[in-house]
């Protein structure tokens, strides 16, 4: 079995040089190993180092240049990405407003819930919405849950938007407004 040699230097080895007529055998504590670190002239040296800090200068601005082109691409997509996103929703809700298919209660009981109070509220909804609203809580009966709410019917509220008039002030559920405050608060992540 063979015995390994480990061998510490201080700095670099220049250049190794083989010894054909070493008497020491290999494993032997006699055997010579020899650096020579005077066959390079200083300049030489110095030249390399010179070349050397040059190279890591350039790579360390390449990398800064690098990481800085990273971070405005991501925030440029991020913003991008938000806006597709909602712009996707934006196609997506429009078409399942002009369907019909949507619950106008929710609306409402969603709009109701950034209310103060639900008493002396009026609640301004699409003619359309408003016929459709009136209807269900014919059918329905009132359970309570929209006691002390008057409806209205209003033109210039949109389909599957409503407005509510309180005693402190106007609350709007509009599909724009609540899409932009989505796409402010994804550009806002991450």
């Amino acid at each position: 079995m063979s015995d390994y040699i480990t061998v510490r230097l201080s700095r670099p080895i220049a250049s190794v040089h083989v010894l054909d007529d070493c008497p020491a055998s290999v494993g032997d504590s006699q055997a010579v190993v020899r650096s020579d670190l005077s066959q390079e002239s200083s300049p030489d040296l110095e030249a390399h180092k010179a070349k050397l800090s040059q190279a890591c200068q350039a790579l360390i601005s390449a990398a800064a240049k690098l990481d800085e082109f990273y971070g405005k691409l991501f925030v440029e997509h991020k913003e991008e990405i938000a806006k597709l996103s909602v712009e996707i929703a934006r196609r997506i809700l429009a078409q399942k407003v002009e369907n019909g298919d949507y619950e106008i209660h929710s609306i409402i009981q969603e709009a109701l819930q950034n209310a103060p109070s639900r008493h002396d509220v009026i609640v301004h909804l699409n003619p359309e919405d408003y016929a459709q609203c009136q209807k269900a809580l014919h059918q329905e009966g009132q359970d309570g849950a929209l006691d002390g709410i008057q409806f209205v019917s209003d033109w210039s509220v949109g389909r599957a938007e409503c407005l509510l008039e309180t005693p402190n002030g106007i609350i709007k559920s509009l599909i724009n407004e609540n899409l932009e405050r989505i796409g402010r608060a994804l550009q806002k992540a991450s």
